[in-house]
């Protein structure tokens, strides 16, 4: 595998958290840090210049659908997903393994890969490690995922057979990887089973990977196993790689996660709330604004919120948009909910850098989450 120009630096620690700077070739992420989705090469009703207001620094783009639409080879012809979305900083692909397990409408798994029917058209199509890499590296993505596979975390017998897959495959991807400007993370998994999860952590570290993610969580299991898992996963591996939990992004995920020792986060929960009418608050709660009690509510999503919404729009206001069908609530309740995890992962940066993180932790989770309008 050709080595690739990253570096990772902890700057801080309290705990297990930790705060740190992930050098990329499109420029450096201030670690712990939250990234938009951006499925489809386009964080849903948000232009990138709304993101760099919004201090986003690191936006995912989905490996399974843009090789399904437009093709991976059309967006290396364009100059890559950089120049395609006009996005100038670092992107992270997934490497499609989860969307081929959860989305493909027939699908035959053996050693070497797996045989799919697009979501999309019905038509047949191939993915291994080989071709999951070939993709990424036509998409051009500042960090890449090994092909895994993504097992339901509480049947520990399918969850082994598809760690022993992760585990292949992963070597695969690595022998694979050409391009020196892409950063391949390496995916532990192994469901809710210890045993399992230790396993994985420890061949995953044995690779040399510049990353490793947890994959295979917030999918099923509650939030106890989710913890104790990244709990273990936390005490194995290397401390001087960033750690990505995967698809984790509720405020409390965040925080927790940070106290777990975990580095980058992604998840498509605030785009999606925006589009279903919901603002998210820092400490967890819900309004979903197409209630009626906010028709004639003068006040602001949250009279605290720095964000631009907050500072120009009423929750009558947005309820209108709502109401009316206007694609612009989900512009507003995306910057909103954007808005408000971006911030939360700064404060938590910053208290971890000023060795005041274990009291930010202690009130955070002392806060009540506030309003929980999830009901018309």
């Amino acid at each position: 595998m050709i080595k690739a120009p990253f570096t990772f630096q902890i700057e801080a620690q309290a705990g297990r958290a930790r705060a740190g700077r992930f050098q990329t070739p499109h420029g450096e992420l201030l670690t712990p840090v939250f990234a938009p989705v951006g499925t489809q090469a386009s964080v849903k009703a948000i232009t990138p210049d709304q993101l760099t207001e919004l201090n986003a620094s690191l936006i995912l783009a989905n490996t399974y659908h843009l090789y399904l639409r437009p093709g991976d080879e059309l967006i290396a012809d364009q100059g890559g997903l950089h120049q395609f979305m006009h996005w100038p900083g670092p992107i992270l692909t997934d490497s499609g393994g989860f969307q081929v397990f959860s989305l493909a409408k027939k699908r035959r798994i053996d050693q070497d890969g797996v045989t799919f029917r697009s979501h999309i058209d019905g038509s047949e199509h191939r993915l291994d490690p080989e071709k999951a890499i070939k993709i990424q590296e036509n998409l051009g993505a500042d960090i890449i995922m090994a092909f895994d596979e993504c097992a339901e975390p509480d049947d520990k017998t399918y969850a082994q057979q598809a760690m022993n897959r992760t585990h292949r495959w992963a070597e695969r991807c690595l022998l694979a990887k050409s391009r020196a400007d892409q950063a391949l993370f390496g995916i532990v998994q192994g469901g809710i089973f210890a045993d399992l999860r230790r396993e994985s952590a420890e061949f995953i570290s044995s690779l040399d990977f510049p990353g490793i993610a947890i994959g295979g969580l917030s999918i099923g299991e509650t939030k106890g196993e989710m913890h104790d898992v990244i709990e273990l996963v936390d005490q194995i591996l290397p401390v001087h790689k960033p750690r990505y939990l995967m698809g984790v992004g509720t405020p409390q995920d965040l925080v927790n996660g940070v106290m777990r020792g975990i580095d980058l986060f992604d998840c498509v929960l605030p785009t999606r709330l925006a589009r279903h009418n919901a603002a998210m608050t820092r400490h967890g709660g819900r309004l979903n604004l197409v209630n009626a009690q906010y028709a004639k509510d003068p006040q602001p999503i949250d009279s605290s919120c720095q964000c631009y919404t907050c500072l120009n729009f009423s929750r009558a206001y947005l309820r209108h948009l709502i109401v009316a069908k206007e694609m612009l609530s989900a512009t507003l309740l995306s910057i909103h909910n954007l808005f408000t995890l971006i911030k939360l992962m700064t404060d938590i940066r910053h208290a971890v850098m000023s060795e005041k993180f274990d009291e930010f932790a202690a009130e955070y989770f002392e806060h009540p989450a506030g309003e929980n309008q999830d009901h018309a």
